[in-house]
């Protein structure tokens, strides 16, 4: 199908425009999470930085979360115990991607009023749009299959409560999210907020205790060629970066920023990307020094110490204080693995409802939506959990990743596409070097999965 120019969005109280001179394929179109659509107000053009910051200040928490979630500390912890601070290049250069990506996110959601999948419905065919809802139902899935064994890992450490019954009490947090939604967008935002500053603090406290060599450290930071050339080392990266970049982050993050009210002309939207993207580059910042903080903390105490082959977090749990000789490190390290699992599931439950809606144009009962979407990652847990136990179960967390990242293009192509297309984008299309570098990324990925898919078959 050609491209077809996106109208913007209308205001809250406004009735949705029909799209007959758009090119759109239906006639009309209903608001993303239209329950708290334009609901946060923001400030005029001419008001002062801060105050507009501070409008636009949340979302890019609520993205920063799927950067931190139980998958990423078992593919960092991996990471970390075996090859030392090697990988680290690869969590930086997965945050600057992911920063890259998430920008795009925004602004085509900013631009068009659309959400990713609403904006794949109305360009691709049917069919063709169907199986990008299966592909992302899928990496929805395996994020939220992180979450539920991550916060059952860190029940089990914290409270002695078995893995099973930890499993099936991750499914009742759905309640959570349902009643936090109906007491406004920005009381979710606040309890994310402060579930990652809590994060945050626990592995600051981590890094301190670990010392570490930072003149090893530094030199991780420069990516090395055995990551590619290590068929072994390279599974791990790519776990990372599928732990990292992660494909619902992209469907969330363009219909979250949608929750603010900014003004509908071009000075308005300008404004609104400019904040948007401040807002989420922040906020991925702070994912990059939880995750490196995860990796560096393996590294620290694992490699080089006998314990090379540290990818399970309740090993890492146990052996921490132990080899640190710091009492407070293994409670930390599973409080912060819980707020994480917690963290997680808010923002998860959001993202499938928003695919769910965009890509079927349904709406189910929220409550529904969530049970369906916990209950797909609830069942393989449980199943795993009773018949292989806990070392399975770390297994199946770094597997999950590996999901994800194989995912991972059939969200970035489209995203790259539609906010590349002039005739959705209008003035605000990507610049050529943004447009450029995009597609360097998306072919980043997309060899980067191929290779892995080639190495798994062979």
């Amino acid at each position: 199908m050609p491209d077809s120019p996106i109208l913007p969005a209308a205001p809250a109280s406004a009735p949705v425009p029909p799209a007959a001179e758009s090119g759109w394929r239906h006639p009309r179109r209903a608001n993303s999470l239209s329950e708290v659509y334009a609901s946060i107000k923001v400030p005029g053009v001419d008001a002062s930085f801060w105050r507009k910051m501070l409008a636009f200040w949340g979302p890019g928490l609520m993205v920063a979360v799927g950067y931190m979630d139980p998958g990423n500390w078992a593919t960092d912890l991996a990471g970390g115990s075996k090859y030392g601070y090697t990988l680290l290049s690869v969590v930086m250069i997965s945050s600057l991607f992911a920063m890259l990506l998430q920008h795009l996110a925004a602004k085509l959601g900013i631009v068009t009023g659309r959400d990713l999948a609403q904006a794949c419905r109305d360009h691709y065919s049917p069919r063709v749009s169907f199986a990008l809802w299966v592909m992302c139902e899928i990496a929805i899935a395996a994020c939220d299959l992180a979450e539920v064994i991550g916060s059952a890992i860190a029940l089990n450490l914290l409270f002695g409560l078995p893995l099973v019954w930890g499993v099936v009490l991750t499914t009742l947090d759905v309640l959570l999210v349902l009643l936090l939604q109906n007491r406004g967008f920005r009381v979710i935002e606040s309890l994310v907020a402060g579930l990652i500053l809590l994060i945050f603090g626990c592995f600051l406290y981590e890094i301190l205790a670990s010392h570490p060599d930072w003149l090893a450290l530094g030199r991780g930071l420069v990516p090395q060629p055995q990551v590619v050339t290590n068929p072994a080392m390279l599974y791990v990266a790519i776990g990372i970066l599928g732990a990292t970049v992660m494909p619902h982050n992209l469907y969330l993050h363009s219909s979250i920023v949608q929750t603010r009210a900014f003004e509908q002309s071009e000075a308005g939207k300008r404004s609104a990307i400019k904040f948007a993207s401040i807002d989420s580059t922040v906020a991925l910042f702070l994912a990059f020094f939880v995750n490196a903080a995860i990796l560096v903390t393996a590294a620290a105490t694992f490699h080089g110490t006998g314990h090379q082959d540290v990818a399970d977090i309740a090993d890492a749990h146990k052996l921490l204080t132990p080899v640190l000789g710091a009492g407070a490190a293994s409670v930390l390290f599973a409080v912060a693995l819980l707020a994480s699992g917690q963290n997680s599931t808010l923002t998860g439950t959001l993202a499938g409802q928003i695919v769910m809606e965009g890509f079927l144009d349904i709406k189910l009962k929220p409550w529904l939506r969530r049970l369906i979407t916990r209950l797909v990652a609830v069942v393989p847990a449980l199943v795993v959990t009773l018949f292989y136990g806990e070392k399975d179960l770390g297994k199946l967390l770094v597997l999950s990743q590996v999901i994800l990242s194989l995912q991972l293009s059939f969200a970035v192509v489209p995203l790259v596409l539609f906010t590349g297309s002039r005739a959705k984008m209008g003035v605000f299309v990507n610049k050529p070097w943004v447009q450029v570098l995009a597609w360097v990324v998306s072919g980043i990925i997309i060899m980067l999965n191929a290779f892995l898919l080639w190495q798994t078959l062979r």
